[in-house]
């Protein structure tokens, strides 16, 4: 895959929100500023928030399952506790030509 590094996977992160979004808004400036940093570092690859806004998914690139779960450590949203986070890792054998 042309735009992963030799050796990386693809990750799919869920977040789920585990309070109310007015508890999520005083978090949102610092997410962003780190969700930025995810894709200067190169390591995030698309992202959003769900639809009803229960929380939102980043697409990420990373060498190994232990190097995102240590990187969404950091999200300003764990590190507050109002998130939980699903990390599912996968081959993307198949690719919109766009992609590869």
């Amino acid at each position: 895959m042309g735009f992963i590094p030799e050796g990386h996977t693809l990750f799919v992160i869920d977040i789920e929100y585990t309070v109310e979004m007015e508890a999520v808004a005083p978090h949102l400036d610092a997410h962003m500023a780190f969700v930025a940093k995810g894709y200067e570092d190169g390591l995030f690859l698309a992202s959003g928030a769900k639809v009803p806004r229960t929380g939102g998914v980043i697409i990420a690139q990373g060498a190994s399952r232990s190097a995102v779960e240590a990187l969404m450590a950091e999200d300003p949203f764990s590190k507050a506790g109002i998130v939980q986070l699903t990390i599912t890792e996968f081959v993307g054998r198949n690719l919109a030509d766009v992609l590869k």
